[in-house]
């Protein structure tokens, strides 16, 4: 009697235990569906250690050179009529009297001469209205300088020169002459193509 109590008494806390197990694992289930409750976020951590530094990178190529400048400059000028009143005979200078903008390092000797101070490369232009066909040149330190010779066959246009001149000493001197050996002189036209004076020009710029 009693061995089947106790058996019976076995049985139903078996059965009480899988009933509560049961509900367990169902209520489980159901929370995990439902989704439970979002967690309040944790305090951020403290920052990291710097890294180390990385390697330098590799050296750029080089960049192309820059293109020469204006280092010194000088505009002379003529106005005729008034300057230039005689005719300009071979090997004579023309002459450009007055002064235009300059940066007061090429300067002028004469009338007709012009001073290259400092070795180096010179943009040399100019431009003269003769009223004969004729040629120009430049002369450097009392020289003719054979690439510089421009000239007018015909008509009564302008006749205009511009060179590069290298120096090999300092102070060289510099002219816009009829070359030697030309004839006939040049007249250096007045009041070409109207009534105002017209202008000869010579400008001078040291590039390098």
């Amino acid at each position: 009697m009693i061995l089947r109590m106790l058996t019976c008494v076995l049985m139903l806390g078996i059965s009480l235990t899988s009933t509560v197990f049961a509900g367990s694992e169902r209520g489980s289930r159901l929370i995990a569906e439902a989704g439970g409750a979002a967690a309040i976020p944790g305090v951020a951590g403290p920052a990291g250690a710097p890294g180390l530094a990385g390697a330098a990178g590799i050296q750029g190529i080089p960049g192309v050179p820059g293109a020469p400048g204006i280092l010194d400059f000088s505009d002379f000028y003529a106005l005729m009529p008034g300057d230039n009143a005689a005719t300009i005979g071979a090997g004579t200078p023309v002459l450009f009297p007055q002064d235009g903008s300059s940066n007061g390092v090429i300067t002028r000797l004469t009338d007709g001469t012009f001073l290259l101070p400092t070795i180096g490369t010179y943009l040399v232009m100019f431009q003269v209205s003769t009223t004969e066909a004729g040629q120009l040149a430049l002369n450097l330190n009392s020289s003719l300088i054979a690439n510089s010779v421009v000239g007018r066959a015909t008509g009564t246009s302008q006749i205009v020169g511009i060179s590069l001149v290298t120096t090999t000493t300092p102070n060289g001197v510099i002219e816009v002459v009829n070359p030697p050996g030309n004839s006939p002189a040049l007249t250096i036209t007045p009041d070409a193509g109207g009534t105002h004076s017209v202008s000869a020009h010579l400008v001078i710029v040291r590039i390098q």
